[in-house]
């Protein structure tokens, strides 16, 4: 099993943070700094928990006042730029190699820096430099709706990536782990020109974001992205696959306009499913669900098809809910018949509980869902 990721704050970290920063604050206490971080509550902490207690144990070692200590931070920063290029992101490719410190750094903005703009956005535009600072902004947005906003569009131009990044990244309506953005979620208007700027970038990590973004604002207004999507379309192959991914929420829905935009025709007509075989009608917790079935085109023409299924997972109130799983996306040729064989594990994971009992596969191809089959998950 992996090593639990907020084991990485461990003492061989403490060493290297604690030697860095003695280079920029006078007269720095490691071993108090240390003690009183790794305290008898320590190792209950999860995560999160960690990286606030941490910030709010550097707040005594740094300047009472905020611009003396984010002077510091910075200060610690060149530091690290300096003297272990290979531990900060210094390229696209190496994206989020300096994520320990920069958590700690972010929530210190975060919780202590929302009353002095300012200082707070330049720290920002410095820390995302090394890291990642998209949770940071959203409470900034929050409180400062506009003027976050026009600083967002004016990151969108920057010349390192990770600041361009940060446009579009800080900004998604619907960033996991995040602050929620209820006005971006109503009204998406003002990341548009952001996403207009950046969906020809360079860097990849930022084309990414952009996509994401875009899926992010489908789940609330999928018009604009449509829109979008629509204009967008065949302005290069970089942008064609940042409009496909953003749309991804969209064609799993089975969208009509998304489905057409992207080439998969109604096939209700000329497509069909037969012989589907389920293993077993019972499948045990970590084992998987094995299945397949007769794909025929009865059409004389190559159909494109996006060919899915949807599993109906049961729910702790006795409802069922649907996650879909794509198979494949390809072109098949006139009356032919094509078998298809899949495994889906029900494997425990962290990120979903299973309930037990009654479950449904069906297949899904270009948004039109087939017949429903029973099967249930025992321990």
């Amino acid at each position: 099993m992996a090593e639990p990721f907020k084991n990485m704050y461990n003492k061989q970290f403490f060493d290297l943070f604690t030697k860095d920063l003695r280079l920029v604050i006078d007269d720095f206490d490691a071993h108090g700094f240390v003690s009183q971080i790794m305290d008898d509550e320590w190792e209950g902490r999860e995560l999160k928990q960690r990286w606030i207690h941490i910030t709010s144990i550097l707040k005594k070692f740094l300047p009472t006042d905020y611009k003396e200590a984010i002077t510091k931070i910075l200060e610690l920063l060149d530091h690290v730029k300096n003297t272990r290029p290979d531990f900060s992101v210094i390229d696209d490719t190496k994206f989020g190699l300096m994520l320990e410190y920069g958590v700690i750094l972010n929530n210190y903005v975060e919780q202590y820096g929302l009353d002095d703009y300012e200082t707070s956005v330049k720290a920002i535009e410095k820390i995302t430099q090394f890291t990642s600072c998209e949770f940071v902004t959203h409470p900034f947005i929050i409180k400062y709706p506009d003027k976050m906003m026009k600083q967002m569009l004016v990151w969108s131009k920057h010349e390192h990536w990770g600041v361009r990044r940060l446009a579009s990244e800080g900004c998604r309506p619907r960033l996991p782990w995040a602050m929620a953005l209820p006005n971006l979620k109503k009204d998406p208007t003002p990341i548009i020109p952001i996403l207009e700027n950046l969906k020809n970038d360079p860097a990849r990590f930022v084309r990414l974001s952009v996509a994401n973004n875009l899926n992010d604002i489908a789940k609330d207004n999928p018009e604009i992205v449509i829109d979008l999507a629509k204009k967008w379309k065949g302005e290069s192959k970089e942008v064609d696959w940042i409009i496909k991914h953003g749309c991804r929420t969209l064609l799993k829905q089975g969208n009509p306009e998304v489905m057409e935009l992207f080439g998969f025709d109604s096939i209700r007509n000329n497509i069909s499913v037969e012989d589907f075989q389920i293993s077993s009608p019972k499948v045990k917790v970590g084992d998987s669900l094995e299945f397949g079935f007769n794909l025929l085109n009865h059409s004389n023409k190559t159909i494109k098809i996006r060919l899915e299924y949807g599993i109906y997972y049961q729910k702790a109130n006795g409802t069922l809910t649907k996650k879909v799983h794509k198979i494949s996306e390809k072109e098949y040729t006139g009356n032919s018949t094509t078998r298809i064989m899949r495994k889906h594990s029900f494997r425990v994971v962290t990120t979903r509980k299973f309930h037990l009992g009654l479950h449904q596969i069906a297949i899904i191809i270009n948004g039109s869902e087939f017949e429903k089959y029973d099967f249930d998950l025992i321990e």
